[in-house]
């Protein structure tokens, strides 16, 4: 297949980019490079360095590359930007996602890959509660919104004859996330306790406690889902992709300490707006189709090594 990654050049497209690319398809990486880095890219994928907002680039792109499939990672994907700029939220993560679904119609496009969240759309899950897809969705910040009004206008293009497939990421971390913006606590603690700088819990309800809880899951098992669906063989149009395993914060912060020998000074702060306290899916579609998610006891080291080679 010819396959196109939007986002290509950040954290998840590269790793999608590499794989497929491993695999024997041929890969082009569609990046604007305001997160992403050429660097991420493995040797012998092309860049188009376009704006997904920018229609005109995007479909010259689209004509000279004639993708078969395309995996739409290309977001704005900060949930505390969100917050304060829905504007320019929406217009990344709406009106954009828009865009690269016009030119998928417009240049014979077979398979649409979206990158939606679970982390973020079905708004607070009670213990001992996982969010199954069958749950109705509760945005709770312009980031999970716009997701959702994304996967309703996948509906409309299904009708056009565009095979799409929506899937719901947990809290992804792994090598090359970016941990200078504001998304990624991964990687966010792992650069700052490598440089001995002071990090932060951010609180679950008030400050002191151990965090939110999250699903933090390990990027390889993103991959996995990615290239089934380009290759239309993803059973599910819509699937949940984590570990169904809660996390919180001061667990995960621990567990990266224990890598090293570590001098960070921690502070624990208030919640974050717009953060949602309890964040675990149901995932048993996912375990059923891929085998058993790599649990953070083993994704973790390996990010953390990662980080620690750079």
């Amino acid at each position: 297949m010819r396959i196109l990654v939007t986002g290509g050049a950040g954290f998840i497209g590269s790793h999608v980019c590499e794989q497929a690319l491993a695999t024997g398809h041929e890969v082009a990486a569609l990046d604007d490079l305001s997160n992403g880095k050429r660097e991420n890219l493995p040797e012998g994928v092309p860049l188009f360095e376009v704006d997904i907002r920018d229609k005109d680039a995007l479909a010259k792109a689209f004509a000279d590359f004639r993708p078969d499939a395309v995996s739409h990672q290309a977001a704005q994907a900060s949930v505390s930007v969100s917050v304060r700029e829905p504007l320019m939220d929406a217009d990344v993560n709406v009106l954009g996602s828009i865009n690269v679904l016009e030119a998928c119609a417009a240049h014979d496009c077979a398979n649409f890959v979206f990158a939606s969240t679970g982390g973020a759309i079905y708004g607070e899950i009670a213990e001992p509660e996982l969010a199954a897809v069958g749950r109705p969705p509760i945005p709770e910040s312009p980031y999970a919104a716009a997701k959702l009004a994304v996967e309703g206008y996948l509906t409309f293009y299904r009708d056009r004859g565009l095979s799409c497939t929506v899937l719901r990421y947990a809290n992804i971390y792994g090598p090359r996330q970016d941990p200078h913006g504001e998304a990624g606590v991964v990687a966010i603690f792992c650069q700052r306790l490598l440089a001995g700088a002071p990090v932060q819990v951010n609180a679950r309800a008030e400050a002191g406690d151990r965090g939110c809880l999250r699903d933090y899951t390990y990027v390889d098992d993103v991959v996995k889902a990615n290239l089934a669906a380009l290759g239309g063989e993803c059973p599910h149009p819509l699937m949940n992709i984590g570990t169904g395993i809660a996390t919180d914060t001061q667990t995960l912060l621990e567990t990266l300490q224990a890598q090293g020998d570590f001098s960070s000074e921690v502070s624990f702060t208030p919640p974050r707006e717009g953060d949602v306290q309890r964040s675990v899916l149901e995932v048993s579609p996912f375990v059923d189709t891929f085998g058993t998610p790599m649990s953070v006891a083993e994704g973790l080291p390996k990010t953390m090594a990662w980080f620690k080679d750079r």
